[in-house]
């Protein structure tokens, strides 16, 4: 048995990309066991300085880059992207494949014991670092996350199917537990920071105000409302349990098109969706069919069941004076 059928079994995977994702699988078990120390491992959530997007970096944010850059050095890595890095760093000059890391999404949960995670995009390298990034998402030849929480598991799309390993803690190894993972189409949860509600446009607070509505409102359901601030747990109840989660542009400076990035948290995350039947835009348009004009550039971003997606651009669609008068009807955090 090879290194790698020790660490996850490669029949159901691309033979050339086997030996990436099991270096990120790999890596994802020592990342695990870190995080499983909690406070005996040191101050994992401790701020260590800022990343160019202007995000606090915490201290396992910076281990857990800096451990998956050197494994996957030995790969077939040529190009890697990391939310950590202000610029794409070549890892193996053979390579032929390019590689866009969230190291470590979530991490401000560190510290409270939530479920975060490893996120990912893969996609076959260009001539150079912009061109194996900036084009479209659908190009992505694989795309997943490892999510560190009660349990820990690989999810992961070649493009045929959503497929979900665990990690069996005492054999280490991870095990196919969902050959083919299918988004609920109905469910009664949606997923948005409802903070940030005054700062909304008219077709999002519309939307949101309909389902707070609920048995009295237009949709006629009672609906629940999530928010984990961690888009990998976020991603995974939706893959589990149905729904939609929603991170719109606001009004607020620097937040215009969100603070999601494209290339290595929504665009991985999209592909995984639609391959789990699922739908992902940016409120109306398909984030797949979209590409990034810089390494760490923004999107708005809406996610989840099928239909839960298409109501969401249909406020979109509606015309201005309709939505406002829907805005002035239903606005329930007015007071």
């Amino acid at each position: 048995m090879t290194t790698t059928d020790k660490v996850i079994a490669v029949d159901r995977m691309p033979a050339e990309l086997a030996p990436i994702i099991a270096a990120l699988c790999e890596v994802g078990r020592d990342v695990a066991g870190i995080i499983a120390k909690g406070p005996l491992a040191g101050a994992l959530g401790a701020g260590v300085g800022e990343n160019l997007g202007g995000d606090q970096q915490k201290a396992l944010d910076v281990i857990a880059d800096d451990m998956f850059a050197e494994r996957l050095k030995s790969t077939g890595v040529r190009y890697y992207a990391s939310e950590e890095q202000d610029d794409v760093v070549e890892l193996n000059p053979d390579g032929n494949y390019a590689l866009a890391i969230d190291p470590l999404d979530g991490s401000s949960n560190i510290d409270v014991n939530v479920s975060i995670g490893t996120i990912f995009a893969i996609f076959e390298a260009a001539d150079g670092a912009d061109e194996s990034f900036l084009r479209t998402a659908r190009e992505q030849v694989a795309g997943g996350y490892i999510i560190f929480g009660p349990s820990t598991a690989l999810v992961v799309t070649f493009g045929d199917g959503t497929q979900m390993y665990t990690l069996d803690p005492e054999t280490r190894e991870y095990v196919l537990t969902n050959e083919r993972m299918s988004i609920p189409e109905t469910s009664l949860e949606f997923a948005i920071n409802a903070s940030n509600y005054r700062h909304w446009s008219k077709p999002i607070r519309a939307y949101v105000d309909d389902c707070l509505a609920g048995d009295t409102g237009p949709r006629d359901r009672n609906y629940n409302m999530r928010w984990v601030a961690s888009l990998v747990a976020e991603t995974h109840r939706i893959l589990t349990r149905g729904g939609v989660f929603l991170y719109p542009g606001d009004a607020r400076p620097g937040y215009e098109r969100g603070r999601l990035r494209m290339i290595y948290e929504c665009a991985p995350i999209a592909f995984l969706i639609e391959q789990a039947n699922g739908k992902a835009t940016d409120g109306c348009d398909a984030i797949l069919d979209q590409k990034a004009d810089t390494l760490h550039a923004r999107t708005p971003f809406v996610f989840g069941s099928a239909e839960k997606v298409d109501r969401v651009a249909t406020y979109h669609d509606l015309p201005d004076e309709e939505v406002s008068a829907l805005f002035g009807q239903r606005g329930l955090f007015r007071g």
